[in-house]
């Protein structure tokens, strides 16, 4: 067999058979993972939206967890990804006690009651309150391998419940994942659309495509008189919308009964709130 020299060194011609040699040369293939390769061929995510906002505390796991319930509603696959690693609430949304389980192709995600997969850190964590001390480099490792290392198989439908703000974690999801849109959430005070409006120019910049606009906390509507309040102002949902071209709207109302459903793990319960827009993703 014909020779050639690598560092110096006459070796025989390679094969490309790294099998059949001991040199650590720059030729040497990466060896596959099979767990790896067969979560890559088991996992067929059709569609991924992030669910984000410039900040934090505006309701976007609410968002989250609703919107996924109202597309499971429609009788599609679903899974949140819950991307907030150091502020996970995705669990509690939905009930979810028990810690998620391992085995030889990779963590399993937790289902809910109606089906819908589930992946965050405190479904590995022995204490759901126990904090997350960690630096960026790990946080947004972390949230790939949510993405990478579990058995997500067949899912229609991915949302990424996002951390608040433009920062590490939402530039590796937009940079890492192959997101097909983002569903922003807002609220009416000019503050936080403000905020909101950077995630929005961050998404342009990334070129993902602004799929949808939720604005929570949009009016009180009173039980004993029936008038509509609009507690932090006029809504900005449909001038934010116009702006950047965002052609699905929606709005949430200031009520206890939600929170208290969201607080006592019942999310799902609360799908047709998001029901419209649901039916208008679906049928992109």
């Amino acid at each position: 067999m014909a020779e050639k020299e690598k560092s110096g060194t006459a070796v025989e011609e390679c094969t490309h058979d790294c099998s059949t040699c001991s040199s650590n040369c720059g030729e040497r293939t990466a060896e596959v993972d099979p767990a790896a390769q067969a979560r890559k061929e088991m996992n067929k995510i059709k569609k991924v939206y992030a669910v984000m906002s410039g900040k934090g505390g505006v309701g976007k796991s609410l968002v989250t967890s609703v919107l996924a319930s109202a597309v499971a509603a429609l009788g599609k696959s679903v899974a949140v990804l819950d991307a907030d690693i150091t502020g996970p609430s995705i669990p509690k949304s939905f009930g979810l006690k028990q810690r998620a389980n391992g085995s030889p192709l990779g963590i399993l995600p937790v289902e809910t009651a109606t089906g819908i997969k589930v992946m965050s850190l405190n479904l590995l964590m022995e204490n759901e309150t126990d904090p997350v001390v960690w630096r960026g480099a790990m946080i947004t490792g972390c949230a790939q391998q949510f993405y990478s290392d579990v058995v997500w198989g067949d899912v229609d439908y991915m949302f990424v419940d996002m951390p608040p703000g433009t920062g590490d974690v939402p530039l590796t999801v937009l940079q890492s994942f192959k997101v097909d849109g983002i569903v922003l959430v807002t609220s009416p005070q000019s503050l936080v659309s403000m905020i909101v409006e950077k995630a929005a120019k961050m998404a342009k910049m990334m070129n993902v495509p602004l799929t949808a606009i939720v604005e929570n906390m949009s009016y009180f509507k009173c039980p004993d008189c029936g008038k509509t309040h609009k507690i932090f102002g006029d809504s900005r949902v449909e001038a934010l919308a116009k702006e950047y071209g965002i052609p699905l709207t929606a709005s949430l109302p200031i009520d206890p009964s939600i929170a208290e459903a969201v607080d006592e793990g019942r999310a799902e319960g609360l799908f047709e709130l998001l029901l419209p827009l649901a039916k208008a993703i679906a049928a992109q």
